[in-house]
C-alpha cells in the first residue's frame, strides 16, 4: 500500500498543514464579513494577528514536508462528504481520503486552541 511512503510523524506533520491550509482558506473568505460589524475595530486586528500567526506556522510546516520531499498537489472533491488529497512523495503520488465534517471540526478545534493560546498570552 502506497500510504507507507508516508511516516507516521511525517503524517502527522502533513494533517497539521491541511488543517492550517484549510483554517487560513476559512478565515479569509470570513475576512470581508468581519468588516462589516459595527465593532470592526476590535474583531479585524485579532483576525489579523490569527492570520498571521496561522500563515507563520503553515510556511514553517510546509518548508519542513519540503525537506522531507512532500508536497500537496491538489484538492479533490469526492461528493458532498469526502475530499481526496493528493500528496507528492519522494517515492510515488499517494492520495488521502478525508470526511469533510471531520476536517471542518478539526479546523474549527484548531482556530479555538489558536485564539485561547493566544488570550493566554496577553
Amino acid at each position: 500500500m502506497l500510504i507507507t511512503m508516508i511516516k507516521a510523524d511525517e503524517r502527522q506533520l502533513l494533517h497539521k498543514y491541511l488543517l492550517l491550509e484549510l483554517a487560513i482558506k476559512s478565515l479569509q473568505v470570513d475576512y470581508p464579513k468581519l468588516e462589516q460589524f459595527k465593532m470592526k475595530v476590535v474583531f479585524l486586528p485579532m483576525m489579523d494577528s490569527l492570520l498571521k500567526e496561522l500563515r507563520q506556522e503553515y510556511f514553517d510546516l510546509k518548508r519542513q514536508l519540503f525537506q522531507y520531499r512532500i508536497r500537496v498537489v491538489k484538492w479533490h472533491p469526492v461528493d458532498e462528504y469526502f475530499v481526496d488529497v493528493q500528496v507528492a512523495t519522494a517515492g510515488n503520488d499517494v492520495v488521502l481520503r478525508y470526511a469533510n465534517q471531520a476536517l471542518k471540526t478539526k479546523v474549527e478545534q484548531l482556530i479555538t486552541s489558536y485564539i485561547k493560546n493566544d488570550q493566554g498570552s496577553t
